[in-house]
């Protein structure tokens, strides 16, 4: 499948009737600087839709990118930032759980992404466990891959799966360079 047209709708930090909507939502969430805006504009094919930056901590609101007409793109927040005030983190993360647990929300599927060369850390753990307990369709993107080594990737696989031990749970290599798998991924998200 081709995504012909992807759009910023808004930016929310609350209650907005965008959450009421009745298209489907896929959010993109994970750690801070694991690239969920770059995968999200490399899945578009626009590198300049969500903004994405060097700097940990750059989206501080829920974004919403409307994909064909008919879904959304949801850009999360990322949790787990250290240098961010802790106050900051504890709204952020508080924002993330208030989004995904909301019970309005007809979400489709969440995607949940992972710096590959980091591997999957307790606060990935935590999402796990939060998405599984309300039982929100998601996937694993273990994104960077361009920058490990072969063997470095299998590892990486065989341990995330280990720690999530679901093998219902899909867990997909990504590279936003190469866009290797960029179609799985797209399939998986529109099925």
């Amino acid at each position: 499948m081709n995504i012909r047209n992807a759009q910023f709708v808004r930016g929310i930090v609350g209650t907005n009737d965008i959450i009421n909507d009745t298209k489907a939502q896929i959010a993109f969430v994970g750690r801070s600087n694991v690239g969920k805006s770059t995968l999200l504009n490399s899945l578009v094919g626009n590198k300049s839709l969500a903004r994405s930056s060097s700097t940990p901590g750059r989206t501080q609101q829920i974004n919403f990118f409307l994909i064909d007409q008919k879904v959304y793109f949801v850009d999360l927040p990322g949790y787990g930032y250290a240098k961010t005030p802790g106050k900051q983190r504890e709204k952020i993360r508080k924002m993330i759980i208030w989004y995904l647990t909301y019970s309005e929300i007809k979400h489709k599927k969440v995607v949940l992404i992972v710096d590959a060369k980091a591997g999957i850390q307790d606060f990935d753990l935590e999402m796990v466990d939060l998405l599984k307990a309300e039982e929100i369709d998601f996937i694993v993107i273990l994104n960077k891959i361009d920058k490990l080594k072969q063997g470095e990737v299998v590892k990486v696989i065989r341990e995330t799966e280990e720690k999530i031990s679901d093998d219902r749970i899909k867990i997909i290599t990504y590279s936003s360079k190469s866009q290797i798998n960029r179609d799985k991924i797209i399939g998986e998200l529109f099925n």
